[in-house]
């Protein structure tokens, strides 16, 4: 077996009770799907039993490379990329209605998402997302405002997607076993016509600045980003703390920012 590498966060899923459960979550037959961060190709192989259209692999590790290209240079309709995700322009490689798959490094989970929030294209190429997180971070992603949990990752992951389904996974699943325990979400895009940004990245700017004093309130956060007259406007109570901030409110924020 393959020394899994710590510098790139690997560890490897090996209960496939829980890997048919994952590829059970959409059906994948005559579908394109993108895969990120396949490592042994554990979960790739359970895809391939259910007979994709086309299937990309985006592998970083040279040595996990070659092994996938030996154990499946018999299919056709498969492509492995030795890329860092990271890097890699994932819009441009994605064809017209994928699933993505990914059991993401802990370390990177986040960056990973974010990018694949900020294509120019919206909706996407992708369809849906199947992604592994640390638990934590997933209970992060689909906390509800006023919760303890509810922070920037929530409001900007649901500016853009829904989440459809999600459960947890034994740390006992992986090897080798890491100190937590996983979630896997299922995501879908939506557009919100309601409020119509420019860039996610005017988002980004309001949770940062909004957050990064999470138990203050928020006038002088406000205070930062808006003149007072805007302020009057927007009619958001000051004395909120950002938890307290719906997600419909943090959207009205980021669209008036943009068109002041």
């Amino acid at each position: 077996m393959i020394k899994p590498k710590k510098s790139l966060g690997q560890n490897f899923l090996i209960n496939n009770d829980i890997i048919k459960q994952i590829v059970s979550l959409e059906n994948v037959k005559d579908k394109n799907i993108l895969e990120i961060g396949p490592g042994t190709g554990n979960l790739t192989k359970e895809i391939i039993i259910k007979k994709p259209k086309t299937l990309i692999l985006v592998e970083k590790d040279i040595e996990l490379f070659k092994k996938l290209e030996g154990r499946f240079s018999f299919l056709k309709n498969l492509k492995i990329l030795n890329r860092d995700i990271l890097e890699l322009d994932i819009e441009n490689n994605l064809k017209k209605d994928s699933i993505v798959f990914g059991n993401l490094p802990y370390n990177i989970s986040t960056k990973i998402l974010i990018n694949l929030l900020k294509f120019k294209k919206w909706p996407p190429n992708y369809k849906k997302l199947v992604l592994m997180f640390q638990k934590e971070v997933g209970e992060r992603i689909i906390a509800s405002y006023n919760t303890s949990k509810y922070g920037r990752l929530s409001v900007i992951s649901n500016f853009r997607l829904e989440v459809l389904k999600y459960f947890n996974v034994s740390k006992k699943c992986f090897y080798p076993v890491p100190k937590v325990d996983s979630m896997i979400i299922v995501f879908r895009p939506i557009k919100r016509e309601r409020y119509k940004l420019k860039k996610i990245e005017s988002l980004e700017k309001i949770t940062n600045i909004l957050f990064s004093k999470k138990r203050k309130m928020i006038n002088k956060a406000l205070k930062i980003l808006f003149s007072q007259d805007n302020i009057r406007q927007l009619k958001i109570d000051g004395k909120k703390r950002p938890a307290e901030l719906n997600l419909d409110e943090f959207y009205r924020l980021a669209s008036h920012y943009e068109s002041n």
